[in-house]
């Protein structure tokens, strides 16, 4: 049966997240964009875990052109909850009941219907996220402090510094 359940604050209180293996499946995600926001290099990092096993973490450039108007922090926080939920879904992850926590309160509350999606941008991309949580039979979204994030936002500064040093190499 299909049960899709994002989880408001205050809802139940269910127990341990399992995937079919038995291990608990967590999706960090986070996103930057420095040197500036708007308008610099919006990055993300992605981590999840399955039980106390880290099975994937990945960052890379977020789904906008360095240096544009679209690149935001907002543009990269959705960036790396697109991925990790499109490489939970393409493994299979997604039938099992699966937590997903990040560190901006914007993108989380957008997912719970909480706040309202007005940016065109992240209209786009909020739409996107919507219809693979939907592919996802029992999920969960959670907001997490930053201290919290620390893998995924070092994922998102990885993929940062290796942005920068793909363009020094270049114009040397």
């Amino acid at each position: 049966m299909y049960k899709n359940n994002v989880t408001r604050p205050g809802s139940s209180n269910r127990s341990a997240v399992t995937s079919e293996n038995g291990g608990e499946i967590v999706l960090y995600f986070d996103g930057l964009c420095e040197p500036r926001n708007p308008g610099g290099v919006a990055t993300f990092g992605v981590v999840v875990y399955m039980g106390k096993k880290k099975i994937f973490s990945e960052g890379g450039l977020a789904l906008a052109r360095p240096f544009s108007d679209e690149a935001s922090n907002n543009v990269a926080e959705y960036s790396a909850l697109i991925r990790g939920m499109s490489w939970l879904i393409d493994n299979g992850l997604n039938r099992g009941r699966v937590t997903i926590r990040g560190d901006s309160r914007l993108v989380v509350n957008q997912l719970r219907g909480e706040f309202k999606v007005k940016a065109r941008r992240i209209v786009e991309l909020y739409h996107r996220a919507s219809e693979l949580l939907s592919q996802f039979q029992d999920v969960k979204v959670e907001w997490v402090d930053r201290s919290k994030n620390s893998e995924a936002d070092l994922q998102s500064r990885i993929a940062y510094a290796r942005f920068l040093r793909e363009e020094n190499r270049k114009r040397s």
